[in-house]
């Protein structure tokens, strides 16, 4: 196979980005913010935006391998907010039918294991069974976490932690001045989607957005964020290296 000049450039770059950042620390949890799926099905030319939820799915595959080759073991990928659900329903239609797709695809290899976090009450039948199938599916597997965040929002995600949280203590025979002594941060936390999981050490976003949206609001306190312009689409294995390296150029010192 011939490459042309700007491929070799490429991959030369590529194999030194790869080369420094195997030397230094690499994140233990990456997390990702799949934005741009329909601005980048319009700049090319796309009448339909499930073409560019369509290119974002098989984004997803080769993230993934990155993270398998650089033995990142946890990812959440942020895939539909609940925001996103007030959308045109044939659009979210769609989007839930590809993320079903590639979430039952991953769920058939071997070295992830899923979970689900959101408010899966809000999501279609098939959906949630989807989801849970590939959790149980899962389970057993032993290589790397992902987390696929599908109708999630991280202000819902804490007003569902605090309301579980008070509904155990219910449970309990709890008043409330012993309830109100429990509270303290690592409580809350036992109760987020996310219990269990260490909070993200990188947050990544894609297509120019400089914001997190409420994604991991909560256990992004002492993340590092890496924003940059690619939709989520073309979004690159260089892209990728870029943000380990500059994740590695930060001195993490957690308020300290």
């Amino acid at each position: 196979m011939a490459f042309g000049p700007r491929s070799v450039v490429y991959r030369v770059y590529e194999a030194r980005l790869t080369g420094q950042i195997r030397g230094g620390p690499l994140p233990h949890h990456v997390g990702v913010i799949l934005d741009g799926n329909r601005r980048w099905a319009r700049a090319t030319g796309f009448e339909d935006a499930a073409e560019g939820h369509r290119r974002g799915a098989a984004k997803i595959d080769e993230l993934l391998r990155w993270c398998d080759e650089l033995e990142i073991a946890v990812v959440t990928l942020w895939l539909l907010s609940t925001d996103n659900l007030a959308r045109d329903p044939a659009e979210i239609q769609a989007l839930l039918g590809i993320i079903e797709d590639e979430v039952r695809q991953i769920g058939a290899r071997e070295s992830w294991r899923i979970r689900a976090l959101g408010s899966l009450d809000m999501l279609p039948a098939s959906t949630v069974d989807v989801l849970r199938e590939a959790e149980t599916r899962t389970e057993a597997h032993t290589g790397r976490e992902l987390n696929v965040a599908v109708g999630y929002g991280g202000r819902q995600e804490i007003v569902d932690a605090i309301r579980n949280m008070l509904v155990e203590y219910d449970e309990k025979g709890m008043d409330l001045a012993e309830a109100v002594s429990k509270v303290t941060p690592e409580e809350i936390s036992r109760f987020l989607y996310t219990a269990g999981t260490p909070d993200p050490d990188l947050i990544i976003r894609t297509s120019g957005e400089v914001r997190l949206s409420g994604f991991l609001l909560w256990q992004s306190a002492h993340s590092e964020f890496f924003f940059c312009d690619p939709y989520w689409p073309d979004f690159r294995r260089i892209d990728f290296l870029r943000a380990l390296r500059e994740y590695q150029q930060r001195h993490r010192r957690y308020g300290r």
